[in-house]
């Protein structure tokens, strides 16, 4: 009895951090996945709403020179100044209908100055603008002022909604009257609607008094966004820009944020569809001074959380189910842990002998470096002795007679003697100093290497016995710099060593001829030294095995680990050594190594 209330308390208190971790995990996918859409969103709608004010714009623009350019025709000015002449109003009415056809505006008509309509393109129609007083009209008094006026308004006559341009008409530079063409935006709207139901959004445009008088959804139109106080109703009615046309409070939620700090905010807008939540995005149009608002529905966003939150919801469980899995598997791993204690003693014994050996093996291995480089000095001692030799040969003649000039006072040549002994020391002080660089250990530091340098320093150790054994040399090295990254006393090992054993390689070849080339693959900044030699080259058997430690083709000589060591030094200089047999005979080593690069390459 006890074991089982125990065992639910455990699985109680278990539960409990598993629920709190589903709603924490709910919550935040939620967050997520509405913070992402809204700003996937919010990016389509900067899009949109670029879009749409330019099509306005460009649709209101080409509208906007007419009056400016009609104003300038003098029949408007003979119109002006002989109202009462009913032949010359004809004429104008005539002139004004013709224009409204040929724009395809609204309407066209002029005013006197004093805003009384004398003359008009639907002259001849029921609700004809002649006669009809528009001073009130703020259009009228921007252009009887001297200004280009620009106005949207429903028509008192017309009942239609219209975006009025005007200019005024000077005579002798005073203002006689107004010509006014007014443009039918409801076009405007038939078409912008069209784009956004191609766009998937809805749009309102709306005036400085926050009220809706274009949009995508007919329910919208003539709505104020804010609310209707007794002042703002009298001055709406005053102005009549709406004419008669009544204006409602559109029911939207929040209340509509006029300044916002933001220009995207989410409204829940009711329609004659319904209720639907949007995310809005606005943009003033200076040029007509309107709001463009873009509505874009979130319930395909909404309607997409559910199966994102049953993803999320399933995956913390997998997560969860993971989890337990791991703590039952630990229990399980617990009930070994004694058996493998034992073990893991054991384990740390033997890794500590490894790394042991491996400290070890690390502190022999330039050590045999170095022996590998003495091996080479030591296969090379004959040659070098008798390039030693030469010069102190010919020191110690030289010597000799200059005792003799000097015991028969002939003291130019006995100077010129110790002249060629200074430069045959110089000679030996090169050579010396050489083969000392290269026995000396490395000290692991890397810098720039000069190519050319490199290779000539390697020549300078194998010259002597490419003297003895009488092989042609070929070379063919770049003329400007050439530089890798690398430790130079190592990469003078892995040049002498190819050199020696292709050296060795020819010995019973009747045509003794090595070639040493430098080639650059612009392509990926990779340099290529190629050593060929006219030897037996390398068997195929052999060609997997060459770079093995302790393989060697030449019993009497080497241990065999050249070039072993030679390919651990072009790796670790981030480079690959490579061997292939020539067409023409013999083997090429190819040594490719990367470019380095610094400020000015």
């Amino acid at each position: 009895m006890v074991i089982t209330r125990t065992k639910i308390k455990h699985k109680i208190g278990l539960s409990i951090p598993l629920i709190i971790g589903l709603v924490i995990t709910l919550y935040s996918s939620q967050w997520y996945w509405l913070n992402k859409g809204v700003n996937n969103i919010a990016q389509q709608s900067e899009k949109q709403i670029n879009e749409l004010v330019l099509f306005i714009d460009q649709q209101l623009a080409q509208f906007e020179i007419i009056p400016e350019v009609i104003a300038t025709n003098p029949i408007l000015q003979e119109g002006l100044l002989a109202q009462k002449n009913p032949k010359k109003m004809a004429e104008i009415n005539a002139y004004l209908s013709e224009l409204q056809k040929v724009t395809e505006s609204s309407d066209i008509y002029l005013t006197d100055a004093l805003g009384i309509a004398i003359a008009a393109s639907n002259w001849d129609q029921p609700s004809s603008f002649v006669n009809q007083d528009y001073s009130y009209r703020p259009y009228f008094i921007a252009a009887r002022s001297g200004r280009s006026g620009r106005y949207y308004a429903v028509g008192v006559s017309s009942d239609k909604r219209g975006f009025y341009f005007s200019n005024p008409v000077y005579h002798n530079g005073q203002v006689l009257g107004v010509i006014v063409v007014k443009v039918d935006i409801g076009v405007i709207e038939q078409q912008s609607t069209g784009i956004a139901i191609a766009g998937q959004y809805e749009f309102m445009i709306s005036d400085p008094d926050d009220i809706v008088f274009l949009s995508s959804i007919n329910h919208w139109r003539f709505n104020s966004l804010t609310p209707l106080s007794q002042s703002k109703r009298f001055a709406l009615n005053n102005a009549k820009r709406y004419a008669n046309r009544p204006i409602s409070e559109l029911s939207i939620h929040p209340d509509y944020k006029v300044n916002s700090a933001t220009d995207l905010n989410t409204y829940k807008i009711t329609s004659s569809k319904g209720s639907e939540t949007f995310l809005e995005k606005k943009q003033l149009m200076p040029n007509a001074n309107w709001t463009l608002h873009i509505l874009a529905p979130m319930s395909p966003l909404y309607k997409s959380l559910p199966a994102i939150m049953l993803l999320a919801a399933s995956l913390y469980l997998l997560i969860v189910l993971f989890i337990l899995y791991t703590i039952e598997r630990r229990k399980n791993l617990l009930r070994m842990h004694h058996a493998q204690n034992q073990l893991e003693q054991r384990v740390k014994a033997r890794t500590l002998e490894l790394e042991q050996a491996n400290t070890q093996l690390k502190d022999t291995q330039d050590e045999l470096i170095q022996a590998a480089k003495l091996t080479v000095i030591g296969s090379l001692s004959a040659s070098i002795n008798h390039e030693l030799n030469q010069p102190l040969a010919a020191l110690r003649s030289y010597a000799q007679n200059t005792q003799t000039f000097l015991g028969r006072n002939m003291f130019d040549d006995a100077k010129n003697n110790l002249k060629i002994m200074i430069e045959l020391t110089d000679r030996l002080a090169d050579i010396i100093a050489q083969f000392k660089s290269f026995t000396r250990k490395s000290q692991g530091k890397d810098n720039a290497i000069e190519i050319q340098q490199a290779i000539e320093q390697a020549l300078t150790i194998v010259q002597p016995e490419i003297d003895k054994q009488g092989v042609q040399l070929s070379k063919s090295l770049p003329t400007g710099k050439c530089q890798i990254w690398g430790d130079t006393v190592r990469l003078q090992q892995v040049l002498v060593n190819i050199i020696s054993n292709a050296i060795v390689a020819m010995q019973q070849s009747s045509q003794r001829h090595l070639t040493i080339s430098v080639n650059k693959i612009s392509d990926s900044n990779t340099l290529i030294i190629s050593i060929q030699d006219t030897g037996p080259g390398v068997r195929e058997s052999q060609m997997s095995k060459i770079f093995e430690p302790y393989f060697t083709t030449n019993e009497r000589q080497g241990l065999g680990l050249g070039l072993s060591i030679s390919q651990r030094i072009i790796e670790s200089m981030q480079g690959q050594i490579t061997v292939e047999n020539s067409d023409k005979g013999g083997a090429i080593f190819r040594l490719s190594l990367p470019i380095y690069l610094h400020e000015g390459n």
